[in-house]
């Protein structure tokens, strides 16, 4: 493999006026697609195999034109202290909105009188007007949710308090500034680590035409394939850090064959046949981890993993062939001020090889503090609860989460997440469902069953006691199943939330076993190894349940919550896990290929393991360093999104990588190999002679250009950068 890239990163260098020209044409062709694209009609949510799907699938085919998968809103009135929503003045203000929202839009399918749908608090003082549209809420017209907006402006002006919740009000989330941001810290880790303007330009540039290219391709598919909003934010999220990480990899190694005294077409030919190697199994382990997502059988996360997946190539690509092509350009310039005036390479040991040199000293020390200091980390997850998200979730300011606590406060919490149960049968079979769950504590009310045409099948609204996302209500779901018979179904957005944490808890194992196995193989061909592999496994798990321990206390145990801005605390994104499993893990690899390459380069070439463990630090800790700093940085900007679940994601990635950068991989992973010693690129001879030997570390490319005539530096030392 490091002669194929060698070549491909020297005819890139070469032809690099045809390589940027192709690549300027596929970003403009993306644009073009996406800006030409008509906009996502939907993003349904499915749960194959799921009681709440199958209970939505038979009222879909049960009750035609109900709309099972239409937006809905509730308009929420509460009337002035010391008064009633039953006064006549308020009374009258509630109809004229009715008949607003009625005569608002062609897209409504249906809108309840409060007052005939006893849609009025006990105490009087707050009253809702339910709306169900006959599209999904993605296929809302503007027209129709200013219409949603607009309304109760007279009611307002009569002094009534009117706040709107549902999904119909929902939107893209907006994450703000946080992600320039992001990009701008990258900017300036980048110019702090190569002394020059252009060498740190070039990884923000390339990071921006891959994601740019990425994040317009999904824009242009989004229609076809039924891609929600969250896909392209996570796209630009994983995009972002593996586009900017891969190209340092690759210029950085440029810079270390320029001050070697390579030519620059040379330099760049090794730059890409050595670090593009690293980078390339690297992006294998991301792909691999995302792809992965495909087994939890959620349509919804395989297409957000593929999408992922797919930026994530086009990042390793562009780095193979769009870095040594613009290197080509930037010439002399991509090296620091002073090494172009010629100013000599210092000799004086760096960062990375005084820590180096400190963990072979105390490997017992340092190994026993990072797993220590980890597993403290990890004490939280142990009380890890699971949902999703709902408007109580929502910040204090929106009109969501503001109808959600005037219901909660008017009805009881929940009220903002009642339970749809179908029942497949007549209506003696109704009557009696209703009365076993009058019997379960945790049921507030329930309606009287409403049949179809037909009369062979029944609808029945729940309201739990409890808010959506408390334990409360997830029992109260598994009694109503429990106690009732196979043709009771329970269903609506609180049980679909269930259904779906349940089922991802069910995937999280076999989706471990299948990425972690996978990446192992995959390593042990990188490595040569059995025992780094399996190091580098074992220490990803440590830091990411560290990582989903410190998820736990911000977002569920409220620590330091108003730092990160959250509002209302509860259970984990039931995602969160898989997530982080995925793509902290692909991550993750990213440095341990990067780092340890560079000591198995050294070890191959003669070093003894414990200088090796110093010569791979020497060359990689700036680096990769630099790369984490990155990454935490991008993945902290989506912290500002509005919505919980892009702000769970960008906290729990960016802690995860911190942890796994700077504990696992920094002072774990060397004091482990330098515990080990030789036996940690020990490899048995029948696994030798089976695994294909891809020549990571460019063992074999050295020879063949240290054999070709004009090369005198066959044997090279390896230089600091």
């Amino acid at each position: 493999m490091a002669t194929f890239l060698y070549k491909l990163g020297r005819s890139a260098f070469r032809r690099r006026r045809l390589v940027a020209l192709l690549w300027v044409a596929l970003l403009a062709v993306a644009g073009v697609g996406a800006a030409t694209a008509s906009t996502a009609t939907s993003s349904s949510f499915s749960i194959p195999g799921t009681e709440a799907q199958k209970a939505f699938d038979l009222l879909e085919e049960r009750f035609p034109g109900g709309s099972a998968d239409g937006a809905t809103a509730r308009v929420v009135f509460k009337a002035p202290d010391g008064e009633k929503m039953t006064d006549a003045g308020h009374r009258a203000e509630v109809d004229k909105a009715v008949s607003e929202l009625k005569d608002g839009s062609d897209q409504i399918a249906a809108v309840t009188d409060p007052y005939t749908a006893k849609a009025v608090s006990r105490d009087g003082s707050t009253a809702y007007v339910s709306v169900t549209y006959a599209v999904s809420s993605m296929e809302l017209t503007d027209a129709t949710r200013e219409a949603l907006e607009e309304t109760g402006t007279e009611a307002r002006e009569a002094g009534l308090t009117v706040e709107i919740g549902g999904d119909a009000l929902q939107a893209v989330p907006e994450t703000g500034a946080g992600e320039i941001i992001g990009v701008v810290v990258a900017g300036i880790v980048l110019v702090i680590t190569f002394g020059s303007l252009v060498a740190a330009g070039l990884p923000l540039l390339t990071a921006i035409i891959g994601v740019g290219i990425g994040i317009s391709t999904i824009t242009a598919l989004a229609n076809v394939l039924d891609l929600g909003s969250t896909t392209s934010t996570l796209a630009m999220m994983i995009g972002l850090a593996v586009g900017i990480d891969y190209a340092l990899f690759i210029v950085s190694r440029y810079r270390a064959e320029l001050a070697e005294g390579k030519e620059h077409e040379e330099a760049a030919g090794r730059a890409v046949g050595t670090a593009g190697s690293a980078v390339v199994f690297a992006g294998l382990t991301v792909v691999i981890a995302l792809v992965g997502l495909a087994v939890v059988n959620i349509p919804m996360l395989t297409k957000m993993g593929f999408a992922a997946a797919g930026t994530v190539v086009i990042a390793v690509l562009i780095a193979l062939t769009l870095i040594p092509a613009l290197l080509g350009f930037a010439g002399k310039r991509v090296l620091g001020r002073k090494v172009r005036k010629g100013a000599p390479v210092s000799d004086k040991p760096n960062a990375g090889t005084r820590w180096a040199r400190f963990v072979l000293r105390r490997p017992v020390a340092v190994l026993l503090a990072g797993v220590v200091g980890l597993g403290a980390m990890a004490i939280p997850a142990a009380s890890l609860e699971m949902g999703l998200p709902d408007d109580g979730a929502q910040p204090t300011s929106t009109t969501q989460r503001k109808a959600y606590d005037l219901l909660s406060d008017g009805f009881g919490p929940g009220f903002n997440g009642p339970l749809m149960v179908v029942v497949d049968g007549d209506k003696s079979v109704a009557d009696r469902t209703v009365e076993v769950i009058k019997g379960l504590d945790g049921a507030a009310a329930v309606t009287p069953p409403t049949l179809n045409k037909a009369g062979d099948t029944a609808m029945i609204t729940v309201i739990p006691k409890d808010r959506p996302s408390s334990v409360q209500t997830e029992d109260l779901v598994h009694d109503i199943r429990d106690r009732s018979g196979d043709e009771v179904l329970v269903t609506g957005a609180t049980a679909m939330n269930i259904d779906f944490s349940q089922k991802m808890n069910d995937a999280l194992l076999p989706y471990l076993a299948l990425v972690v196995g996978l990446a192992f193989l995959l390593l042990m061909v990188v490595f040569r190894s059995v025992l780094v592999p399996l190091k580098a496994a074992l220490g990803f798990l440590l830091s990411v349940v560290a990582a989903l321990g410190a998820v736990v206390a911000v977002f569920q145990w409220g620590w330091l919550g108003s730092v990160f801005g959250v509002e209302q605390t509860g259970p984990i994104m039931s995602m969160m896990p898989i997530f982080m499993v995925g793509v902290v893990f692909g991550l993750a690899m990213d440095y341990e290929v990067f780092l340890v390459t560079r000591m198995r380069e050294a070890y191959v070439h003669g070093e003894r393991p414990g200088e090796a463990i110093v010569t791979g630090f020497r060359h990689g800790t700036r680096v990769v360093a630099a790369a984490a700093v990155i990454m935490i940085a991008v993945f902290s900007g989506f912290i500002g999104s509005s919505e919980q679940m892009v702000k769970m994601i960008g906290f729990g990635l960016a802690i995860a990588v911190f942890f796994d950068a700077f504990v696992v991989r920094m002072a774990i992973v060397p004091a482990v190999l330098a515990l080990l010693g030789h036996k940690a690129w020990w490899l048995p001879r029948w696994l030798d002679r089976v695994l294909p030997n891809v020549d990571v570390e460019g063992e074999k490319l050295h020879k063949e250009l240290a054999e070709s005539p004009g090369d005198p530096d066959g044997d090279r030392e390896l230089v600091r950068v």
